[in-house]
């Protein structure tokens, strides 16, 4: 058996597919690839109404698609059961890994995505599945996939020649919201009972992808108490919260490109964890005064521990 050791980058068209990796080797295994070949397969415009992959960065598919969909219709009614994962922003190339399988790119052979892409978007996605009570499902059984040494879509989000590795966000099971100040008392009361309270400028540094990057303005942290971790900790730790917590934070920024906010937590283990979140705008004189109280404030059964 003779293979290529050179790989091939082939670029797809397209802010989704920017920097897709398809290796060509040459030679492949047969399998699936010749099974799937044996049918008529034919090139299709992806319809408008196909959410999940229209405007993904090609323009045709192939039907049927590689999980055995005839008809558009069909691909349309099954493919739109997985928007709502998506808009869990579970991983950064959950839509092409999706994609790959439900819209086939209309190529002169099949492009299947490499295993290494169905277990990283798997590892990230399946834990928020299971919060719903959802199995992975055997469809997209990543043993099925090519290895990644073999013709096959790569991830985008952990490609090999980058300089860096990217932290994947990943999306919690608990959904976090902005609160509504309602009381200066009731504010306080939820400081007192969280491990940490900060008030931090939040600032969106990539619009363009899936999953929205955000950064810690670390010229705009107050901390008002920070409990078990040092103050010096609290930036680095709130850093690592807006890298992988995508979900919350997503619901917190509500589209907007920056914001100030007060939020709290919990501190676990290496990480913290955000359970509320006030929005600091002129309006909010609740919260105002709440945090203009804190210094001076004792909290139940904790007087003296207050840090």
């Amino acid at each position: 058996m003779v293979t290529a050791h050179c790989r091939h980058p082939l670029r797809l068209g397209g802010p989704w597919l920017l920097g897709v990796l398809v290796y060509l080797l040459l030679w492949v295994s047969p399998g699936a690839w010749a099974s799937y070949l044996r049918r008529s397969s034919s090139c299709t415009p992806i319809p408008p109404r196909m959410a999940l992959c229209y405007n993904i960065g090609y323009t045709e598919m192939r039907i049927p698609n590689l999980l055995e969909h005839e008809t558009m219709p069909e691909v349309i009614q099954q493919s739109s059961s997985w928007l709502p994962l998506l808009a869990r922003e579970c991983h950064p190339d959950a839509r092409i890994f999706l994609c790959s399988l439900f819209a086939p790119i209309c190529l002169d052979r099949l492009i299947y995505p490499c295993r290494g892409l169905c277990e990283a978007v798997k590892r990230s996605c399946a834990p928020v599945m299971a919060c719903y009570g959802y199995p992975w499902p055997e469809i997209l059984n990543c043993n099925k996939f090519p290895a990644d040494h073999e013709l096959c879509i790569a991830a985008v989000s952990t490609d090999e020649n980058s300089t860096s590795r990217r932290t994947v966000p990943r999306a919690s099971c608990k959904d976090c919201e902005l609160e509504e100040a309602s009381t200066a008392r009731e504010i306080l009361e939820n400081l007192c009972v969280n491990d940490f309270a900060v008030k931090i400028r939040i600032l969106r540094k990539n619009a363009t992808t899936t999953i929205s990057d955000f950064d810690l303005d670390a010229s705009r942290v107050e901390v008002l108490k920070h409990g078990p971790l040092l103050r010096t900790d609290v930036p680095g730790r709130l850093q690592q919260w807006l890298d992988i917590d995508a979900t919350c934070v997503h619901n917190i920024m509500r589209g907007t490109d920056t914001g100030v906010f007060v939020v709290s937590g919990e501190v676990q283990s290496e990480k913290v964890v955000v359970n509320k979140a006030y929005a600091w705008q002129k309006k909010n004189r609740n919260l105002h005064q709440a945090v203009r109280r804190w210094k001076h404030h004792r909290c139940p059964d904790q007087a003296g521990r207050k840090v």
